[in-house]
């Protein structure tokens, strides 16, 4: 409560600093949105001017945005005249007077028409839609609510069309190949990602993304976590007056979704609200698994036929509020809830058979057969609530951010597995578990931003992250499985301090050459508790600081071309998983423990990257060296422990810094026109893996050299205005480790949408996988006395009917130049590494 208590008494302080910042004038705005007067379309780069009624000189002005729209502050009460003018395309137009007042400030023109200066020019197409991958100077956009075939999907399935994202049958996302990816959702993290990314993102329906982005290189304004970079997905808020929204959702033979999205915007005041969901139908998979043990004086064959039925659901809900107290100070808040889970049932045949040396110190021998079902329910449930504030100094682009969230999140796991055998032995005892978790994530940012001069901008700030997590892990057993097993059952506080601090210089160079340096340093703290006696795990205590400087230098050649070199440095630390050093029985055959000696990823990555646009068509080339220092992977070892309670021989995986790891590696995306209708886009990522273990993992190493991933994606679009079709695929290479490789993943889907009502409804198909039912995914691991193989055959062939509807008055305003979130891109791109007017990008 004392969280909440500070929160509040933070709001309390931002709603009263605009006196102490010079706020108390009240000065309105004057917006509008120009359209053509024939077409009805927005009309972009329209040159706005505003005079006193009488008066002869411009006292303020601005060009329209994509939408046509335009906002203009620091208005005071007065008689204005305002003048639209389009050199070149359109007549001039004058609207007078335009009167603002104290009780009024604010004055809202509306859609205002302008007509050709002749005929033919209102046949001309004056705006472009955004192409579905932009580039810009630190990120790539992917504009994920251009692609019909995403309609009716949830986030994983967006994430794998994304440039340089690759996503695993488990939902697991990687970047470049590195899965230590640090996920946000317009700009902040979210508590129940930290708890269980791969879960909250089935729960997002693909209905609530507008756009996905993709930083491999982060500025130090940046967190530094994630060695691979930063994924921000964007969801959907219009900038509109009046009250609109959008109803869409899917029916499938695989997965259902559901969307409503609800804007109101008034002069000062913003509201938007959104609900989804997400209901999958029970899928069936079948895998296969294979073990040979030899590690003396154990020797071990398992093998396990398992049918696994699994049915998810999930739903995710905002709303966001903002205000304009004045031209200089603003204040959002947004809530997030979410709620999602899993209930997984099916049995398992296993054979077990070999030798070991039992506790006792005698050697026998085994031959099990017998019967496993299993029967799991997963809930996880929380809320994100963050509260920004911003003050504009009467400089131009001076700014002052303040932002505060907490983050709540419950993640509830219960289990049951039973044992029948032959004549009644099994090897393993009957057990129920349940493992609750409570994750508490307190975030405090001040950022601010000092434009020097013409040519030099500087920004600084600090954060604060608190994290309080709590892991109730109960086993019991006996006849009617009621009685608890203390040694097997653990209590575990996680404490975790982040305090960081950031500057950064941005400085533009004559001929078109622009830099961007920073340095950040960040102090962590860690403390892990086991607060049961049994099984007396030992404590965690880590500090440990790390400066991270970050360098980028910009050459642009033209309005189309730009080359880029920058440098970056990240850090991944160790969650709670990986530390707590409870050893998890519920598949006693496959154990897990985590490893409080764990130290963090360090990673550092130079990146040297080209972009061009040749009419309407995207190059994007990079290439890039990473190096990585205390590489974390899963080692899986044998576990010949006998007991009375497990009589055959497994494994035990427990997470190590193995040692480095030098990448090669290059990216490549691209979009072309060859005919007016048709779109052609496609992207590749190719990368090295070539560890270099240290100290006892050198041993673990079974595979020698150097191995070449990749994940590609290609799509080809025919759009006939009122009728759009689609074609994708995706090829992502199987993924090594020092031990092994985990599966590789492939991807064929199409999809049709035919528009109505000048596209503000529409009604598609989608199908993925039609020529196959189940995808097969194989895993193998070998070490020491060790080598395992499983083929998981889950099904993916799926139809499914889309449909959409927006409603409401699409009058655009014109979008915040600046975000109030605190992780969130807070730079000028100017004009680098976009399109050229007219070029496509917005």
């Amino acid at each position: 409560m004392k969280r909440f208590y500070i929160l509040v008494l933070l709001l309390g302080s931002m709603l009263t600093a605009k006196a102490q910042f010079g706020g108390s004038t009240i000065t309105g705005k004057i917006a509008g949105t120009v359209i053509d007067s024939i077409t009805k379309k927005p009309v972009q780069y329209a040159s706005v001017a505003i005079y006193l009624s009488s008066g002869k000189t411009p006292l303020n002005g601005m060009l329209t945005d994509a939408n046509g729209g335009f906002k203009i502050y620091n208005i005071h009460p007065g008689s204005y005249r305002v003048t639209i003018t389009f050199v070149g395309g359109y007549k001039t137009k004058t609207i007078n007077p335009v009167v603002t007042s104290g009780s009024k400030p604010d004055a809202n023109l509306g859609s205002i028409k302008i007509r050709p200066d002749n005929g033919d020019l209102g046949e001309v197409s004056i705006t472009a839609n955004a192409p579905l991958v932009e580039s810009h100077i630190d990120k790539i956009v992917y504009n994920a609510e251009k692609d019909i075939t995403n309609v009716g999907g949830n986030a994983s399935d967006v994430l794998q069309k994304v440039p340089l994202v690759a996503v695993d049958i488990n939902g697991n996302v990687s970047l470049r190949g590195d899965a230590n990816v640090k996920v946000l959702i317009n700009g902040k993290p979210s508590g129940a990602m930290s708890a269980s990314l791969s879960d909250v993102l089935k729960t997002i329906p693909a209905d609530q993304i507008k756009s996905i982005e993709v930083i491999t290189s982060p500025s130090a304004k940046y967190d530094a976590e994630g060695s691979a970079g930063i994924i921000n997905i964007i969801t959907k808020q219009k900038n509109v007056s009046g009250v609109s929204g959008s109803v869409s959702g899917g029916i499938g033979t695989r997965q259902n979704n559901g969307n409503f999205n609800l804007n109101y915007n008034k002069n000062r005041l913003s509201i938007s609200a959104n609900i989804g969901g997400n209901l999958t139908w029970p899928q069936t998979s079948l895998t296969n698994f294979n073990q040979y043990i030899t590690k003396a004086p154990d020797t071990a064959h398992n093998t396990a036929n398992r049918t696994s039925i699994i049915k998810r659901y999930g739903t995710i809900s905002s709303i966001t509020a903002g205000y304009d107290v004045n031209s200089y100070n603003s204040i959002t808040s947004t809530f997030r809830y979410n709620r999602g889970g899993f209930n997984q049932t099916g049995p398992s045949h296993n054979t077990s058979s070999g030798s070991m040396l039992s506790s006792k110190g005698i050697d026998s021998a085994y031959n099990n057969i017998y019967d496993n079902q299993t029967i799991q329910h997963n809930l996880f449930y929380g809320f994100d609530w963050s509260v920004d504030y911003t003050h504009k100094f009467h400089k131009e682009g001076e700014e002052l951010d303040l932002s505060a969230q907490w983050s709540h999140s419950i993640v509830n796991t219960d289990y049951t597995n039973t044992y029948t055998g032959e004549a009644g032995v099994v090897p393993y005892s009957n057990q129920r578990g349940l493992n609750d978790g409570t994750n508490n994530e307190y975030t405090f940012q001040v950022d601010y931003t000092l434009p020097i001069s013409k040519t030099l901008k500087f920004e600084a700030g600090g954060k604060t992250t608190i994290r309080r997590l709590n892991s109730n892990f109960d086993t019991f057993g006996g006849d009617d499985l009621d009685v608890q097993d203390p040694v097997n059952s653990d209590i575990y506080d996680y404490n975790q301090n982040v305090y960081a601090g950031y500057s950064v210089f941005t400085i533009t160079l004559p001929k078109n050459y622009t830099i961007l340096a920073g340095g950040r340093f960040e102090n962590t703290t860690i403390n892990g508790d086991a607060i049961s006696e049994e099984p007396n795990l030992p404590a965690v205590n880590q500090n440990y600081n790390i400066f991270i400087p970050s360098l980028t230098i910009q050459k642009q050649f033209g309005t189309s071309q730009t080359l880029k070199l920058s440098y970056s440095k990240r850090i991944t630390r160790p969650s709670l998983t990986y530390l707590n050093p409870f050893v998890n029985m519920s598949n006693p055959q496959s154990e897990s423990e985590g490893n409080p000696d764990l130290r963090p990823e360090i990673s550092q990555t130079v990146e040297l990257n080209y972009n061009t646009f040749i009419k309407s068509s995207v190059i994007n080339f990079s290439i890039y060296y990473k190096h990585i220092n205390g590489l974390i992977e899963s080692i899986v070892v044998p576990d010949s422990t006998g007991s009375a309670a497990k009589s055959d021989v497994g494994t035990v995986s427990t997470y190590q810094n193995i040692g480095s790891n030098n990448s090669w590696g290059s990216s490549f995306f691209g979009s072309i026109n060859p005919i007016k209708i048709l779109t052609i886009r496609g992207s590749i990522n190719a990368y090295t893996y070539s560890p270099d273990p240290t100290g006892l993992f050198a041993s673990d190493h079974s595979a020698e050299g150097t191995y070449v991933q990749y994940n590609a994606f290609g799509m080809a679009e025919v759009d006939l205005k009122s009728i759009v079709g689609q074609v994708f695929a995706i090829e992502n290479s199987p993924r090594r480790t020092i031990q092994g490789t985990n599966p590789s993943f492939s991807l064929l889907g199409f999809g049709v949408k035919k528009q109505f009502d000048n596209k503000k409804a529409s009604i598609g198909i989608n199908v993925l996988q039609p020529f196959n039912k189940y995808k097969y995914f194989d895993q193998n691991i070998s070490g020491p006395g060790l080598t395992q193989t499983s083929s998981t055959a889950f099904p993916f062939r799926s139809v499914g009917l889309t449909f959409s509807y927006s409603f409401g008055k699409l009058t655009f305003s014109n979008p915040k130049t600046k975000s109030n979130n605190p992780d969130d891109e807070k730079q000028d791109d100017q004009g680098m590494g976009s399109a050229p007017a007219g070029g496509g990008a917005k």
